[in-house]
């Protein structure tokens, strides 16, 4: 299968590492023009100039801002008036006992798992049914299924997003525009590498090795029985924003190494 997508603009949300890094660069290698995201200007700047010389004169470019608030997105609007493809995956995550997570903090995780992508497909989407042709998704977790008990407020961030995509994808019905979730397990992606950074330098254990451990331990049910790498994530994601992937919307597109048991 050979996925083209050149001329197509896409911009990919918290992008300069991580999943996000990994789907950028996959869309770019497609022949995407990519615009890269984060909260810092040096640190896109970094990422974009890192992306360039990685694909040899991609077209890359670069947008700072803060998408957790409404501010941060209407600068990406203004930056960016038009997209034929937009993946959210701007996003936070962290263990916290259900007691102890106050109203702020549900606050924080919704305005930046959940809200980010409204706005942002609020205003792109329109552009993309009156061309006739768009792709949004948005990257959501097992956890969205699964919901963790030590992360409840993150779950139920991630489940709101396969709502929010689901109809979305019904206000497209008829058209050229498709709307997913995609639903990665266990990731061995940067936001993991510093959550568990403490046990990594106190034991001297391999990341690697680590994120096994934990998905055999807290996510027993891993058909795989191992931490997934950010670029089988990215696999997923390129496929579904490509002409190719014309049929598929709508759904929560599972890339969890088997982690929910069900069909």
């Amino acid at each position: 299968m050979n996925i083209d997508l050149s001329g197509k603009n896409a911009l990919v949300t918290a992008s300069t590492a991580g999943i996000g890094w990994s789907i950028a660069a996959g869309l770019a290698a497609s022949g995407a023009n990519v615009i890269l995201n984060g909260r810092k200007p040096e640190v896109v700047q970094a990422a974009v100039e890192k992306l360039r010389r990685e694909l040899h004169g991609a077209n890359v470019e670069g947008v700072a801002a803060d998408l957790s608030t409404a501010k941060g997105v209407q600068g990406v609007i203004d930056a960016v008036p038009s997209l034929d493809i937009l993946v959210n995956n701007a996003g936070i995550f962290g263990p916290e006992p259900f007691f102890d997570v106050d109203d702020a903090t549900w606050e924080r995780y919704f305005q930046t798992n959940v809200m980010s992508g409204v706005r942002l497909s609020r205003y792109y989407m329109q552009g993309m049914l009156q061309r006739n042709w768009g792709r949004v998704v948005f990257i959501s977790s097992e956890s969205g299924l699964n919901i963790p008990a030590d992360m409840i407020h993150y779950g139920v961030s991630k489940t709101a997003q396969i709502a929010l995509a689901n109809g979305l994808a019904k206000l497209a019905a008829g058209s050229g525009v498709t709307v997913n979730s995609v639903l990665p397990g266990p990731t061995l992606s940067d936001g993991f590498r510093e959550m568990v950074r403490e046990q990594h330098e106190r034991e001297g254990t391999s990341y690697e090795e680590i994120g096994n451990d934990f998905v055999r331990k807290e996510r027993a049910t891993s058909i795989i029985q191992r931490i997934s790498s950010t670029e089988e994530i990215a696999n997923m994601v390129v496929y579904v924003c490509s002409p190719q992937a014309s049929a598929t919307t709508g759904v929560a597109l599972r890339v969890d190494g088997g982690v929910v048991n069900t069909w």
